[in-house]
């Protein structure tokens, strides 16, 4: 079976690569493949956006794909950054910027009041175009200043409950254990092991 990564953010490749890596499928990459679809992620859910990522992929080849989309929400923004988390500091910011913007809209928050959840939702396309949906949650809190060098966008600032380390202090094995993405894709995972 082939399978398409709607994405061409080389971390979520790299995660996704390693999540799906004991499955006996080829997976390809906007590298492999002439004119891939550039989606503009306007939709104002997760799954919106991730399901219309999978389908301008799917409609291009026809090929099975998957798209995820993630979103940080913080308790004490009222769920901000949310749908917008990788667009939280600009149009186009680093994965920095989106971090100090979030650091400085929270400086004030005491450490109780600093909760925070990961959400993802993995959509799938079929063969025959059928979207499946999988969904991960991982719950937290935002530190008060970054720690760790592994991972990539907000991991610095986020710690998962239970642990007393950032997602960025993780191996990435340890991180996708228990990460929101983590839990979307071992569902995603189960799911191919019994249909494909």
């Amino acid at each position: 079976m082939k399978l398409i990564l709607a994405t061409k953010n080389q971390d979520k490749i790299k995660e996704i690569r390693e999540l799906l890596s004991n499955l006996d499928i080829s997976i390809l990459t906007y590298k492999e493949l002439n004119d891939f679809p550039i989606t503009v992620e306007d939709k104002d859910t997760l799954t919106g956006n991730a399901e219309k990522k999978a389908r301008n992929v799917w409609e291009k080849f026809n090929i099975p794909c998957v798209a995820d989309d993630t979103g940080l929400f913080v308790k004490a923004l009222d769920g901000k950054p949310g749908v917008k988390s990788s667009r939280f500091a600009g149009e186009d910011p680093t994965y920095e910027e989106n971090r100090k913007k979030l650091l400085k809209e929270m400086k004030n928050t005491p450490p109780v009041e600093r909760d925070a959840e990961f959400r993802t939702v993995v959509v799938f396309f079929d063969k025959h175009g059928k979207a499946h949906n999988f969904r991960g949650v991982c719950k937290g809190f935002i530190s008060e200043k970054e720690s760790g060098d592994h991972g990539f966008g907000y991991d610095p600032v986020f710690h998962p409950l239970g642990s007393n380390k950032s997602f960025s202090e993780l191996s990435s094995q340890e991180k996708n254990k228990i990460s929101h993405r983590g839990i979307a894709m071992r569902k995603f995972y189960d799911f191919l092991q019994k249909n494909y």
